[in-house]
């Protein structure tokens, strides 16, 4: 993962699901609970949880490419969304 300010993160490695059909969806665990929002592709996503860090079911179109998002965090004064990039290695699935 890139952007944002370096103090948040993601769980490595990331849960990726992948559909009979060839569709993946990858579990985003944020090291904050203080997500609400994140948006791929023009589509907004919110948490699956209620409670500890927030996570996200988000689609991945692609492994080994950039998937550009963004994340809205209300940890600061004003809910604000930040950019972020994602990377999806195909050398680590098992």
């Amino acid at each position: 993962m890139s952007g944002g300010t370096g103090r948040a993160s993601v769980a490595s490695p990331t849960w990726i699901d992948i559909d009979e059909d060839g569709t993946m969806t990858a579990t985003i665990v944020w090291s904050s609970p203080n997500y609400d929002l994140m948006i791929v592709d023009g589509t907004e996503y919110y948490p699956v949880n209620t409670s500890g860090n927030s996570v996200f079911e988000i689609p991945v179109s692609a492994l080994d490419e950039d998937l550009a998002v963004q994340a809205e965090t209300t940890a600061m004064s004003q809910p604000h969304l930040i950019d972020y990039t994602l990377r999806f290695d195909s050398d680590s699935l098992s």
